[in-house]
């Protein structure tokens, strides 16, 4: 089994930055919560390793959060009616034995302090929760305010005038106390800017040293985020997971080594997270794209390699993620490579991607069988567009593949 030397928190704060697409706009929203959380659990003097554990659950708050129409409502500052992605968020948490300890504190970062006071949960659980809800609310109203790039400094009293109003109902007395008082200065609204909390949540990562991760510690975080993606839409349930075991099939068919396996099936995982910044109704759209829709489309496996690039140890994933559009004949995209510049690893991505997709149904179509899907995957070798090898090897296991492929879907 492969080892990867990983940094946690490096992880967190870049797959992080996918959550921040969901918002299109609305960016850089998860690394401000943490940052304002962040300052008030110091003000409050607790500990290196609960701050940590804050300013993860932090960062990863909204990771229930999938769809741009649900992150616009929870832009409003009263809008409280949906704590469907709180438990959303948390039972993805739970799912990935190094995350599973933030599950508790997500679940409960939209619940009042006038329920969540009195609720069968340690203290310190609590505190942490409200404290990442008393931000978050902080952060949408910064943003309602700051219409054509305003001066936060203009509207802090009226921020700070709404976080009172809600004191001993919404939020804790203890923690608003705390946010009254690390905001008191210029340089905290200043520090809300997107170059300054950015160099915050980097200081936080380089605190952090590398460790030893194996395989699957590493894929169920990963795994975590694919699940995020894969719920934009119905349609795509489980698409990253199919691509995931389909892909690493293919490579034990070519005998490649375990870990290059492993690798690709990690590359499948990821291939799609720069999907999220997609709008909805584009993903479940029935009718023909526009050209406007199509742009849209072509950007997310290029936000997929900015997204990734940063992890220390995942360069050779990011680039085979970043590849599964790419097409021998260079028609491909957002580079425009060709068959001399497209990794094997790529390509097998591309094909496991292809087949997985059209063994799914979709807005414009119904689930294809494998025969069809072979069909297809010969017309595309024949147009030059995908790897004959690869396309060959899955002919012959064609019945092996499909089960594959659908198996993430089914379970």
């Amino acid at each position: 089994m492969s080892k990867f030397d990983i940094n946690i928190h490096e992880a967190i704060y870049s797959l992080s930055d996918a959550l921040d697409l969901v918002g299109i706009t609305h960016i850089r929203h998860g690394k401000r919560v943490a940052f304002i959380a962040a300052e008030c659990g110091k003000f409050l003097g607790w500990k290196e390793q609960r701050l940590d554990e804050l300013f993860e659950a932090a960062i990863l708050h909204d990771i229930g959060v999938s769809k741009t129409v649900i992150h616009s409502r929870l832009a409003q500052f009263e809008w409280e009616k949906d704590t469907e992605h709180c438990k959303s968020g948390a039972l993805l948490l739970q799912s990935s034995p190094l995350l599973e300890n933030l599950a508790p504190i997500v679940l409960h970062h939209h619940t009042h302090w006038s329920e969540l006071k009195d609720m069968e949960l340690p203290m310190e659980t609590k505190l942490t929760a409200n404290c990442i809800f008393l931000a978050d609310r902080v952060d949408v109203l910064s943003l309602s305010f700051q219409i054509d790039n305003s001066n936060l400094l203009l509207f802090k009293d009226e921020i700070i005038e709404k976080i009172l109003e809600k004191r001993g109902d919404w939020f804790c007395n203890e923690l608003v106390d705390a946010f009254i008082s690390v905001s008191k200065t210029e340089a905290f609204w200043f520090s809300l800017e997107c170059e300054h909390v950015d160099g915050y949540a980097k200081t936080w990562v380089s605190e952090t040293q590398t460790q030893k991760m194996d395989f699957h510690e590493l894929r169920d975080v990963m795994r975590v985020f694919s699940y995020v993606v894969d719920a934009k839409s119905p349609y795509t349930k489980a698409h990253s997971d199919g691509v995931a075991r389909l892909a690493r099939f293919i490579g034990t068919l070519f005998d490649l080594p375990q870990d290059t396996c492993e690798m690709l099936e990690l590359a499948g995982l990821l291939h799609d997270i720069g999907k999220l910044r997609l709008p909805d109704e584009i993903l479940e759209k029935t009718g023909e794209l526009t050209q406007e829709d199509r742009s849209q489309i072509l950007r997310h496996s290029f936000d997929t390699y900015n997204i990734l690039k940063n992890i220390k140890g995942l360069k050779e994933i990011a680039v085979w993620a970043s590849q599964h559009h790419e097409r021998k004949d260079g028609s491909g995209y957002p580079y425009h490579l060709n068959k001399n510049t497209i990794s094997f690893e790529a390509q097998i991505v591309s094909v496991a991607d292809v087949f997985q997709a059209l063994a799914q149904k979709r807005p414009y179509r119904d689930a294809l069988g494998p025969d069809m899907i072979m069909e297809i995957l010969n017309e595309q070798v024949d147009n030059g567009k995908l790897n004959r090898e690869v396309v060959m090897c899955i002919d012959l296991h064609l019945q092996d593949c499909w089960k594959v492929a659908i198996s993430a879907q089914q379970h």
